[in-house]
C-alpha cells in the first residue's frame, strides 16, 4: 500500500514516508526550526524526518526535520513534534499536544489531548499521559547560566500512568508502574508502582496487582 500525502500538507525534500504512511491536510513535516538569537538550543541543519510505515500526521500536525517515528504512530490534529526526537512503534501524540526537542518515546506509549512533554524528556514504553499533563525542564526559570548543565525533563519508566492535569517538576523520575493521581504537582521521585496524590505528590498506596502490565 503506498502512502498518501494530501495536497494541501507541506512535505520538505528528503522526507522519507513509510509503506502506508498518510500526510493529512495542511500538515507539515520536515520544518528546520526557527530560534531566536537568545535560543540556547542546537543550531544545525538538521536530516529530513523519517516516518516509519503506517504513520499517521493529521491535519495541521507538525513534525520537525531531525525526527524519527516509527511504525503505526499517529500525530493527532494540530500536535506538535519538535526536532531530535525519537518515537517508538504505535505511539499516539494527541490532539493539540507538543513534544518538545530532544525527547525520546518509548513503544506504545500514548499522550492524550493538550499535553505538554518538555524539552529533553525520555518517556519508555507502554506509559500514558493522560489530558493537560505538564512538564518541566528548568528549576531557574532561564536565568543564570547553571541552568544549562542541569536542565533535564522528567524521566517516566515503563508502564507508568500521569493523571489529568498533573505537573512534573525538572529532572523526576516516575517509576515502573506508578500512578499519578489527576492533579498532582510532582516535585521529587516516585517510586515503582505506588499511588501518588496531591500537592506537593505523596504516596498514597500500592498500584492494585491486576493493574499491573503482564510481562510475559
Amino acid at each position: 500500500m503506498s502512502a498518501h500525502i494530501a495536497d494541501t500538507a507541506v512535505v520538505y525534500p528528503g522526507t522519507v514516508v513509510g509503506e502506508g504512511g498518510r500526510i493529512l491536510e495542511y500538515a507539515v513535516v520536515g520544518k528546520q526550526p526557527t530560534l531566536s538569537p537568545r535560543s540556547t538550543a542546537k543550531r544545525e541543519d538538521l536530516p529530513p524526518v523519517e516516518l516509519g510505515a503506517g504513520t499517521i500526521v493529521s491535519t495541521a500536525a507538525i513534525v520537525f526535520a531531525g525526527t524519527r517515528l516509527g511504525s503505526g504512530v499517529i500525530v493527532g490534529d494540530q500536535a506538535c513534534i519538535r526536532e531530535r526526537c525519537e518515537l517508538g512503534d504505535d505511539v499516539v501524540v494527541g490532539r493539540g499536544s507538543l513534544v518538545e526537542n530532544d525527547t525520546t518515546i518509548g513503544a506504545r506509549t500514548k499522550i492524550q489531548a493538550m499535553a505538554y512533554i518538555t524539552a529533553y524528556s525520555t518517556l519508555e514504553d507502554d506509559v500514558f499521559i493522560a489530558p493537560c499533563v505538564q512538564t518541566a525542564n528548568d528549576n531557574f526559570m532561564g536565568r543564570t547560566e547553571r541552568r544549562h548543565a542541569l536542565r533535564r525533563g522528567p524521566t517516566i519508566r515503563r508502564g507508568a500512568r500521569v493523571g489529568v492535569g498533573a505537573v512534573l517538576c525538572p529532572g523526576v523520575e516516575i517509576g515502573e508502574e506508578a500512578f499519578v493521581g489527576a492533579g498532582a504537582v510532582v516535585v521529587r521521585d516516585v517510586p515503582p508502582a505506588v499511588v501518588v496524590v496531591g500537592n506537593p505528590a505523596r504516596i498514597l498506596r500500592d498500584v492494585a496487582r491486576e493493574e499491573l502490565l503482564r510481562t510475559e
